[in-house]
């Protein structure tokens, strides 16, 4: 077996090749945050801290850390001008003759880390606007069509890159070595599924037309879908995405009436465009339910979003589901 490495195998691919400097660097960054789970109570990383992010979510002590980890590591790349996290109120410059932005979530799903369940690091690098600072949130701005790299690590049974620089999606797992080797190319995304995954505790608070969407999938084959739906359910939106790539389905966390004036729960900027990019080059759609993710125009870097994403059918039945309401309050806020 012939084993390419993640350097090589962008090399062998034509990109940038300063791209491919950012991309490394950040491995570098997510290497190091494997180790730090990998050790868990052993390192005394689980656990809570007493600080809330700009989200209103109190931290994990594994939050600090990751967002720690990526911060210094990507400080030390000359073509990195700045980065927005997750956990950052604002953006933070980095070096000013960068080329390229990168923003991210130190670590999605942190809610599951004290019992050990699949996390992730999620990812988008963009180029910086020429005369920009990297501290200014407006060089940020870009709409998901403007991504030059998007990927997560998963981090599970095996720690796991899923990357696209928009020219498909691949697979690289992390060996013994310290490499990111590459065994899974050209992922595709079934058309069809029998899966979906949302959060059912939250039904009473959907659009009626997300209710009616969910209320007919667990019909079943009884129902005008004419088939058995299975549902899932990780709270980690790396582990829900990762899944879908591997094997087909459907991701939701739509909009919800307890805060009516925000367009969903997931962040536009570092959740809902990379994961988008990534299902789009695996050729399935994305979509708020009313327009495509990638194409809404972001006003500041921690703005919401809701989210839909699969396989290609499934979404396009999701999106004639809402068909006739594009009049709603979360149709407004999600174009």
């Amino acid at each position: 077996m012939n084993l390419l490495l993640l350097n090589q195998f962008l090399k062998h691919h034509d990109t940038d090749g300063e791209l491919i400097e950012v991309i490394d660097t950040l491995m570098i960054a997510c290497k190091e945050i494997a180790v730090q789970l990998r050790e868990g109570a052993l390192a005394g990383v689980l656990g809570t801290t007493d600080n809330t992010n700009v989200q209103g979510e109190t931290q994990k002590k594994m939050d600090v850390i990751a967002n720690d980890v990526l911060k210094n590591v990507l400080h030390t790349n000359p073509l990195v001008r700045g980065m927005a996290s997750e956990e950052e109120d604002d953006p933070v410059a980095a070096n000013k003759e960068g080329r390229f932005l990168v923003t991210f979530d130190p670590l999605d799903g942190s809610s599951n880390i004290d019992i050990n369940v699949s996390v992730g690091t999620i990812f988008s690098i963009l180029e910086a606007p020429e005369d920009t600072d990297g501290s200014d949130a407006e060089a940020y701005l870009q709409t998901g069509r403007k991504q030059v790299a998007a990927g997560y690590v998963l981090y599970g049974p095996s720690a796991t890159l899923v990357l696209s620089t928009g020219a498909g999606v691949n697979f690289f797992t992390l060996a013994h070595t310290g490499d990111f080797i590459l065994t899974n190319e050209n992922v595709q995304v079934p058309a069809q599924t029998k899966e979906f995954a949302i959060n059912m505790s939250n039904q009473r608070h959907w659009e009626p037309n997300m209710q009616r969407y969910v209320d007919d999938l667990l019909l079943g084959a009884d129902g005008p879908r004419g088939k058995n739906y299975n549902m899932r359910w990780i709270a980690s939106m790396v582990a829900e995405v990762h899944r879908v790539l591997t094997r087909g389905g459907i991701f939701m966390y739509p909009w919800d009436k307890r805060e009516v004036g925000k367009p969903g729960k997931l962040r536009l900027m570092y959740e809902g465009n990379p994961m988008s990019m990534l299902i789009e080059q695996a050729g399935g759609l994305s979509t708020t339910c009313y327009g495509d993710i990638m194409d809404v125009e972001p006003r500041e870097i921690h703005q919401r979003v809701a989210v839909a994403l699969g396989s290609r059918e499934e979404v396009e039945a999701v999106l004639e589901y809402h068909a006739d309401s594009k009049d709603g309050n979360a149709a407004a806020l999600n174009r």
